[in-house]
């Protein structure tokens, strides 16, 4: 029997199967532009496993700076001059639809983890004694959640070497931990300790739990409860 007709059947096949289901390149790098508009500079990186599954790990961090178009919505309030900075860490596996193999509309259940810092929150506090101090605040928060997203991805170019990857929508929701404190400029009064711990505690911060305790040279947040976010943005990368 004559091989040499066989091996190059299967060589052929094998070509037009990988050619075709785009399964002869399994990794792709990519970084989310849309986060940039943030000072988000982030990078993921994504293993295709099989035609079904893949698996993705990204990082992002947001440099110490001004909130992200603070001038729009912050201005003139207590977070004017605040500064926050960021960092995270995603791991999300990826169910694929249709095309398959990196390509197409997919689920992805993720975990992520979350770590936030903020300096020069100021909190001006009005005692009944008539006096005003105006409360520096700074700490950081932490939080671990799980979650759920939808998009899609296509391969672009003659090579299909270029990726854009669509983040439809996505949420995550888990438990945060964090550790904030307040300095005030002189001295407290043991009632004007009081009245700075009602005035925190009735600050009525949506979806945050949190606890204070005040001393004569300010307070202390402490924050233990639920950590939520969203996720959307538009990815563009490289396979190989």
């Amino acid at each position: 029997m004559n091989m040499k007709p066989l091996f190059f059947s299967l060589f052929i096949s094998a070509t037009v199967f990988s050619q075709t289901t785009g399964a002869d390149k399994m990794n792709i790098v990519k970084t989310n532009v849309t986060a940039y508009a943030f000072r988000n500079v982030n990078l993921t990186y994504e293993r295709v496993i099989n035609k079904k599954f893949s698996v993705s790990a990204g990082f992002g961090a947001m440099g110490k700076g001004s909130v992200p178009f603070s001038n729009s919505f912050l201005k003139d309030t207590e977070f004017s001059d605040t500064e926050v900075s960021m960092t995270n860490f995603t791991l999300e596996p990826r169910i694929y639809l249709g095309a398959g193999y990196g390509r197409g509309f997919y689920f992805a259940p993720y975990y992520r983890y979350s770590a936030f810092n903020v300096d020069q929150v100021t909190l001006t506090v009005d005692y009944s004694t008539g006096s005003s101090d105006p409360l520096k605040l700074s700490g950081k928060a932490t939080g671990n959640s799980g979650g759920l997203m939808v998009g899609a991805q296509w391969f672009l170019g003659k090579t299909d070497s270029w990726v854009l990857d669509w983040w439809i929508v996505g949420a995550h929701y888990g438990k945060g931990k964090g550790d904030f404190r307040g300095n005030s400029s002189r001295p407290l009064t043991p009632a004007e300790q009081a009245e700075l711990k009602d005035k925190i505690n009735n600050l009525d911060i949506p979806f945050v739990e949190y606890t204070t305790t005040t001393d004569a040279n300010g307070g202390n947040i402490k924050v233990d409860g639920p950590w939520a976010g969203v996720r959307a943005g538009l990815s563009f990368g490289y396979r190989f």
